[in-house]
């Protein structure tokens, strides 16, 4: 009889090496382990810091070829190009006043009227809504957000604004009476048409964000909550927000930057006129709508370049909002750390 046969091993069960000889290699030991070359990891560390740095180039880039293309404005006009509220292409006049007002004063209201319904939108897809409500009500914001911005300005100058000449701007003067804030002939054309259709489209994109951002708050430190009997208000107010300030601010920030250069939708029922005006139902104008109405039309070179003029005012403009919000989301990371 064959020995290696009087005792076999059951079914899978290993033999177990008798006593003085060698055990079998473990698995890992004969796996194939690819050796990567040394050379390599030094060429992987120089080109991510070559894509990192490429970034910069082009941001600098883009602000030097803004400011030598539109320098014709500056020596024309010096400072007074800022404060000037004057724009007339024939006698060679221009000021980029009115179109920063409308830039600024049109993406606060948008942003001042999106961030609370974003942030309740989010908190109740994250925290109330069951999974059969919330999956498809995340998908529709996400679809929102994917809609061509000429499409927002479509809907808003056939339908939104004669709605708006109809029916809300007459009760807003009916309700405020003699503000200033609602003077005018209801047109539906206007500062407020325009800061309502920005709050439309930069709602999904702070919804979206806060969403997701809520989602990561671990699920232990909201059950201990609960379980201590906070409801869940309390729960929304002691623990999701402290835990995601830094994305919240984040969120905000990424809106209010969507907002200041959004073009064909607000160049679709903003009136187009440069001027500035306290009423809200007024028309007016921001940068992004002057450079889409006018740069094609621009035949003198001081008109073309006043336009890059203001192109690249709204750049220092978003390079600055952006530049402070980082630095407020470093501050509230050094504090909680801090603590």
């Amino acid at each position: 009889m064959n020995p290696d046969t009087q005792n076999p091993s059951p079914p899978g069960r290993e033999a177990i090496p008798e006593e003085g000889g060698a055990a079998a290699p473990p698995a890992a030991s004969r796996a194939i382990r690819l050796r990567v070359p040394r050379w390599l990891d030094p060429v992987f560390r120089t080109a991510t810091a070559a894509a990192a740095c490429l970034v910069l180039l082009l941001i600098a880039a883009m602000g030097a070829v803004l400011y030598s293309k539109g320098h014709l404005a500056t020596t024309t006009f010096g400072l007074r190009f800022l404060w000037s509220q004057a724009w007339d292409p024939v006698k060679g006049d221009f000021g980029a006043l009115p179109a920063i007002f409308g830039t600024v004063v049109s993406s606060a209201i948008a942003l001042f009227i999106a961030t609370p319904i974003a942030l309740g939108v989010a908190i109740f897809l994250t925290e109330m809504a069951p999974p059969w409500l919330s999956k498809p009500v995340g998908l529709a914001i996400e679809m929102l957000a994917a809609v061509p911005s000429i499409i927002y300005g479509m809907w808003g100058l056939f339908v939104f604004a004669p709605f708006l000449a109809a029916r809300v701007e007459p009760a807003l003067q009916f309700i405020a009476g003699g503000l200033p804030l609602f003077e005018g002939a209801p047109m539906g054309i206007g500062m407020l048409p325009a800061s309502l259709i920005l709050a439309v489209m930069i709602l999904p994109f702070i919804s979206s964000v806060m969403r997701d951002v809520f989602a990561l708050v671990p699920a232990v430190a909201k059950e201990s909550a609960y379980g201590l009997g906070a409801t869940t208000w309390e729960v929304v107010r002691s623990v999701v927000i402290p835990h995601t300030r830094s994305g919240v601010l984040g969120a905000i920030f990424l809106g209010l930057g969507r907002a200041l250069g959004e073009t064909m939708a607000v160049t679709f029922v903003i009136g187009n006129a440069h001027r500035i005006s306290p009423s809200l139902l007024a028309p007016g104008c921001t940068i992004a709508s002057t450079l889409a109405n006018e740069f094609s039309e621009a035949i003198s070179d001081l008109h073309v370049a006043s336009l890059i003029q203001l192109g690249f005012i709204l750049f220092l403009i978003t390079t600055f909002i952006l530049a402070c919000a980082k630095l407020l989301l470093w501050r509230i990371e050094a504090q909680v750390k801090g603590r």
